[in-house]
């Protein structure tokens, strides 16, 4: 692909919207989903290899997930795939113990999910962060394996699905829901409310359908490599559209770097 100049404005991408506007004196977040957005692939199945490696799981279990993880790059995610690799994952972890948990999220992240990430994608959260904004990852993934990628990359935090334990072994039962769908968007809402910023300000990254309600709570709302689905939404309602590796996302970091508020 040729070299672009850095004002110039590839075809297909959203518009220049004018100068930013004048700081904020409240927080701004920018939340970004993690798989197929921040890095390539399901980050679970990952989690899955390593857990392997050390023996928590069988061959077995590791031939589904790498089926799964196949299917998830060539089609998009599939929430029935989903929820089968969520009851599987926590017939496995249950016995397990935090320790071991976060230990195993710090492995997946050094030995495979660090090479997975998406440069640019990494790139326009730091430029969020550049702003005084809080980036978040809002993810399905174990809340213990999107924190360390959020503290690696030095962002504000991670959402992610938390696991019931007692004195610090985990039951295999989920505290709450799968942060998935409109469970994102609650969590989201609640984190705004939380930090009292105002969601017309914020920002949310995503590839999949399933985040729609996410998409439509953010102010800003961006679509980064989307499934079928979400692309055909997002084109119904003219919503910027990225995709990773391509001019695009170079054109999204400059409207984030000239356009988005930056916080006082």
């Amino acid at each position: 692909m040729a070299a672009l100049d850095d004002d110039a404005t590839p075809p297909g991408t959203p518009p220049r919207d004018g100068a930013a506007q004048p700081p904020s004196e409240t927080p701004i977040i920018a939340f970004f989903d993690v798989d197929n957005t921040l890095m390539r692939g399901a980050s679970v199945y990952h989690l899955g290899w390593a857990a392997w490696k050390r023996g928590y799981v069988t061959f077995g279990d590791l031939v589904r997930f790498t089926w799964k993880q196949l299917r998830f790059i060539a089609v998009g995610e599939n929430h029935a795939h989903q929820l089968a690799a969520r009851d599987r994952g926590l017939e496995l972890i249950a016995g397990h113990t935090i320790a071991e948990l976060e230990s195993l999220a710090i492995e997946t992240y050094e030995t495979r999910i660090q090479k997975l990430l998406l440069p640019e994608t990494v790139g326009l959260a730091r430029d969020h962060l550049d702003k005084g904004h809080e980036v978040w990852l809002i993810t399905a993934t174990p809340e213990a394996c999107a924190r360390v990628i959020a503290e690696r990359l030095g962002l504000t935090g991670a959402i992610g699905t938390r696991i019931r334990d007692v004195d610090g072994v985990f039951t295999g039962e989920l505290l709450g829901h799968v942060m998935h769908g409109a469970e994102k968007a609650l969590a989201a809402k609640e984190l705004a409310l939380e930090k009292h910023a105002h969601l017309d300000d914020c920002w949310a990254y995503s590839d999949s359908r399933n985040d729609i309600p996410l998409l439509e709570l953010a102010g800003n709302r961006v679509v980064v490599n989307p499934d079928a689905a979400l692309k055909r939404y997002a084109n119904a309602r003219n919503w910027p559209m990225i995709t990773a590796g391509a001019a695009s996302i170079r054109a999204q970091r400059r409207r984030v770097r000239r356009e988005a508020r930056a916080v006082a």
